[in-house]
């Protein structure tokens, strides 16, 4: 018998602490990576729809962190193959393009939690870990502002059309470049 102290496997290299990250802005996910890996998190890159797609026939994820837009394809697509992959996975999309619509439908895909970037690692962690809901968040007390029901239906018909935004504004009746005006006034990047 030796006095060797048995192998633990490492947090690190467990399937539980697997976090697939799914971010087409190189830099971000990079920094984003190294964040989750001081955490001990083992973290799988992907840019785009088909490399996470590929990355899930050979890994099986415990955590997933998805961009809402992907150059021209949604994140919504992977927050819904992720999840058909595997129910249990918790599932946080990053927009800097945030409404109401898109929220609903991330929820909906099967995705635990919704955040508005700029969002840091703490703001993750703490997003998985309110996976089952809340019954007790606040409710609105003010109502909302025309501004913002305007805002949330440019984003439900740009959503709509892929974030296409000369069929966008086709679809809301307004000049293409009134649509970008609007857009470039509260575009969160």
């Amino acid at each position: 018998m030796s006095n060797e102290p048995e192998f633990q496997p490492d947090a690190s290299t467990s399937p539980g602490r697997l976090l697939l990250l799914v971010e087409d802005d190189a830099a971000f996910a990079r920094t984003l990576k190294r964040s989750f890996e001081r955490r001990d998190y083992r973290v799988l890159l992907a840019a785009s729809v088909e490399e996470a797609r590929d990355l899930l026939k050979t890994q099986s994820p415990g955590y997933a962190v998805v961009d809402l837009k992907l150059g021209t394809d949604s994140g919504l697509a992977v927050v819904q193959a992720l999840f058909e992959h595997d129910p249990n996975m918790l599932i946080v999309v990053l927009t800097g393009f945030a409404s109401i619509v898109t929220a609903v439908e991330a929820i909906k895909l099967g995705a635990c939690n919704y955040l508005v970037k700029p969002s840091n690692t703490d703001d993750i962690e703490a997003a998985f870990n309110r996976a089952p809901g809340d019954a007790g968040a606040p409710v609105a007390v003010r109502a909302t502002s025309i501004k913002t029901l305007e805002w949330e239906r440019i984003h439900e018909v740009l959503a709509e059309n892929g974030f296409n935004i000369s069929e966008t504004a086709r679809r809301l009746g307004m000049h293409r470049r009134t649509l970008a005006r609007k857009l470039g006034k509260r575009w969160v990047p």
